[in-house]
């Protein structure tokens, strides 16, 4: 593990890596194919291993600054070539979806290709609208005006019928954890297990889950249809994504998080002394946050006519960060008891949106000209983007999970899942 690079594969490496996998002779029957493109003509590559009757599906890039899954399809693929267990023996065929937003994910590469610190992570990555995301945009487009890449997946899970749909996702700060549509009894301990030996905490709080059953530490269930899934202010519909899709042909789907930064406070299940206070000064610091946003907005913004989905990306923070403020205004009381482990992730999702918005602007500023007014906005956006980067490192004890431990975690996570599946 230790002599791997401490970096993520790019696109082009991820898909000339599987074109090699699928010709080696020293593996099963594998095949390698196109199963649509993406907006920008970027091919969806399918890898496949095995020919049992059970359809494992492995999702990979769903969220293109995400990009641990990409590599951890590859691993995944190696480790189930060279077990027959897991193929010939469980009666199993493997499909690696190897990345479902490659226009997205090429996006994020720019940048340091190495380890980058958090202020570098939030300046180069790339994350699109809700409604531009390919798991997400069912729930939220038009029948009619569905993303190629969704269409694509929908088309794939109807073709495969696989029992268990596995959704490759990644935190940039927090703990590692599992989100289920249909329960798994038992995966917390493998989960713990596998966490604890590789220095990861188990995020006990979340906010992408705070509604949701907690079936053991780190693993959730999704709510029932017509109970509540997540704050008012995410437009997304989980019962109509991509997730609920293979329950129509008795499948399921599990999302596997593993963090690129561990902080272990999300780990912490003490009860929060304050939260209502803490909640209050989370979005008076959102709204502090969404007020100076939208100021360098107004000076970037007839800069950048022309600007696309970068624009769109911008124009898009302040309103959702005023939203969520609005949220925890109201959170409490709280669905459920507040730990520490809550607020903290609370915390970091705040300062997450502030430096998604920030990174956006700098991005947008790239390659204009440097007269004295655009290097003056420039560094302005810098200097807020260094302090909020700062704010947010001085408030969380951080340590990289180099990127082998992360796809190591994922993948060996993926297959405690599987393995209990067919128990």
């Amino acid at each position: 593990m230790t002599s791997e690079p401490d970096a993520y594969p790019s696109v082009a490496e991820v898909a000339a890596a599987a074109s090699a996998f699928a010709r080696s002779r020293l593996v099963p029957p594998s095949a390698l194919r196109e199963i649509g493109r993406s907006r920008q003509g970027r091919p969806l590559r399918l890898l496949s291993v095995g020919r049992g009757r059970r359809h494992i599906l492995v999702v990979a890039g769903p969220h293109s600054d995400e990009r641990v899954g990409p590599a951890t399809a590859l691993r995944l693929a190696h480790r189930v070539a060279a077990d027959p267990a897991l193929h010939a023996g469980a009666d199993a065929s493997w499909h690696f979806l190897l990345c479902l937003d490659p226009d997205g994910t090429a996006r994020s590469e720019a940048g340091p290709a190495v380890r980058r610190t958090p202020a570098e992570h939030f300046r180069h990555a790339y994350r699109p609208p809700a409604d531009e995301q390919p798991e997400w945009a069912p729930s939220i487009r038009p029948p009619d005006d569905q993303l190629p890449e969704s269409r694509a997946l929908l088309d794939l899970i109807d073709e495969l019928r696989p029992e268990l749909q596995c959704s490759l996702h990644g935190n940039d700060l927090g703990g590692s954890w599992v989100q289920l549509t249909r329960d798994i009894p038992g995966l917390a301990e493998p989960l713990g297990k596998l966490s604890a030996e590789r220095d990861v905490p188990v995020q006990t709080g979340t906010y992408d889950a705070l509604y949701w059953t907690v079936s053991g530490p780190g693993v959730y269930l999704m709510p029932a249809p017509g109970r509540r899934a997540q704050f008012d202010s995410l437009p997304e519909d989980v019962g109509r994504s991509t997730w609920i899709h293979p329950h129509r042909h008795g499948g399921m789907t599990a999302l596997f998080e593993v963090p690129m930064w561990a902080s272990p406070d999300v780990a912490d299940t003490s009860p929060h002394p304050e939260p209502g206070r803490a909640l209050a000064g989370l979005a008076a610091l959102l709204r502090q946050h969404a007020d100076r946003t939208g100021a360098l907005l107004d000076r970037v913004r007839p800069l950048v006519a022309g600007g696309g989905p970068l624009v769109r990306v911008a124009e898009g923070m302040a309103p959702i960060m005023r939203s969520v403020a609005h949220d925890w205004d109201h959170l409490d009381p709280s669905p459920v008891p507040l730990t520490r482990a809550h607020l903290h992730a609370l915390d970091i999702a705040a300062r997450r949106i502030s430096l998604r918005a920030t990174g956006t602007l700098l991005r947008l500023l790239d390659g204009l000209p440097s007269s004295s007014s655009e290097t003056r906005l420039r560094a302005a956006c810098a200097a807020q983007h260094s302090l909020w980067s700062t704010e947010l490192a001085s408030g969380h004890s951080l340590a990289w999970v180099p990127v082998p431990v992360q796809v190591d975690l994922q993948s060996e996570t993926v297959l405690a899942a599987f393995r209990l599946l067919g128990e």
